[in-house]
């Protein structure tokens, strides 16, 4: 069963985009395995209240029903998000 990376960012974050490539090539890495999808804070305050995302970037990861597996605040790299997943999988 594939899991679901989401970032939650906002648009003039810099550590959002640095976050945003290292979630982008981990993904690119695992194929069908990850879905990744990000919610801009700013248009989603509902879905970002309701998982408690109070500082961006953060990556929640999920199981396709929506429970929470991980989550962690900041930039991490390509490797961490890698060893992250490779725990879920």
């Amino acid at each position: 069963m594939p899991v679901v990376l989401t970032l939650y960012s906002s648009s003039f974050c810099g550590a959002c985009a640095r976050t945003r490539r290292s979630l982008e090539d981990a993904v690119g890495l695992l194929g069908d395995r990850v879905r990744f999808r990000e919610v801009d804070v700013a248009d989603g305050p509902d879905e970002s209240e309701r998982r408690d995302v109070v500082v961006t970037p953060t990556t929640v990861l999920t199981a396709e029903d929506g429970s929470e597996l991980a989550r962690a605040a900041g930039v991490p790299t390509t490797q961490q998000v890698l060893a992250l997943l490779a725990r879920h999988l």
